[in-house]
């Protein structure tokens, strides 16, 4: 489940505005690993790339909190847009109750309507299991973006057991959404007290001409009441109402299969 706070700063969202992504191109150039990412401020030149924040999760099913959770995070550190990276399935959660990944897939994609919000399941295709081994493969493909990664602070606290956490904290910056309740559990964790000398306020980090990882930024939030779980306790048959209609991976442009259960991706 991923718990979505409310904004605790008043970033209204856009009612009645459509956004069109542009279409991506797949590239298979190198990763810039170890490479700073050159970007110019607001009041600058030309930046390196568009930069895009990745949240991943089952979104079983997404819901609004996805939506504002992401919605802020983009304008806070100055996202062009979110990347959302419905797990084929988490070997950390139990695959009894975890709905289809045709029928999660759609719920995200109706939740990203008209939104700088692109859904996404192409760990299936990459075939990665780990976050870490996500991001390799993500920087290798889209060499010319540059990748912000999202998380809770609940996240955070256990960051230190994901595989090679490190690497990830060296290889691109990372977003906490700190919860109440979490900030002294988090403050304590490994991972925080590596990266605390790391951190770095929203406001520099989207404007700052140029950034390296490893960066620490941390975004306050207030509880947002919606959660998958509820939702899937108040209508444990929400994924039935979603059809087989041909789906396209909105990074890929391949097709999302419409059914099976999800045995794959999606771990720490």
């Amino acid at each position: 489940m991923v718990k979505i706070p409310v904004i605790n700063h008043n970033f209204p969202e856009p009612i009645g505005v459509m956004r069109v992504l542009p279409p991506l191109s797949d590239s298979l150039s190198l990763p810039r690993a170890g490479v700073p990412f050159s970007r110019r401020g607001r009041g600058g030149t030309a930046q390196a790339g568009p930069r895009i924040g990745l949240l991943g999760g089952s979104f079983n099913p997404a819901h609004g909190g996805h939506r504002r959770i992401s919605l802020f995070a983009l304008r806070a550190l100055g996202l062009d847009e979110v990347w959302w990276l419905v797990s084929p399935g988490n070997p950390l959660k139990p695959k009894k109750g975890m709905a289809p990944l045709h029928a999660r897939y759609t719920s995200a994609v109706e939740q990203a309507r008209r939104a700088p919000i692109r859904v996404t399941a192409i760990e299936r295709e990459l075939g990665t299991r780990y976050t870490v081994d996500t991001i390799t493969a993500l920087q290798r493909r889209y060499p010319k973006r540059d990748f912000v990664w999202l998380m809770g602070s609940d996240n955070l606290m256990t960051f230190h057991r994901w595989k090679a956490w490190r690497r990830i904290a060296w290889t691109l910056p990372i977003a906490v959404i700190a919860r109440p309740g979490y900030e002294m559990a988090t403050v304590a964790s490994p991972a925080a007290a590596m990266l605390r000398r790391f951190r770095m306020d929203a406001a520099r980090f989207a404007n700052r001409g140029e950034w390296s990882a490893p960066i620490l930024v941390t975004l306050r939030f207030d509880p947002d009441a919606r959660s998958a779980t509820a939702i899937r306790a108040g209508d444990p048959d929400w994924a039935s109402r979603y059809g087989d209609a041909l789906l396209r991976d909105q990074v890929t442009h391949r097709p999302i299969p419409d059914g099976g259960s999800d045995a794959e991706p999606g771990g720490a």
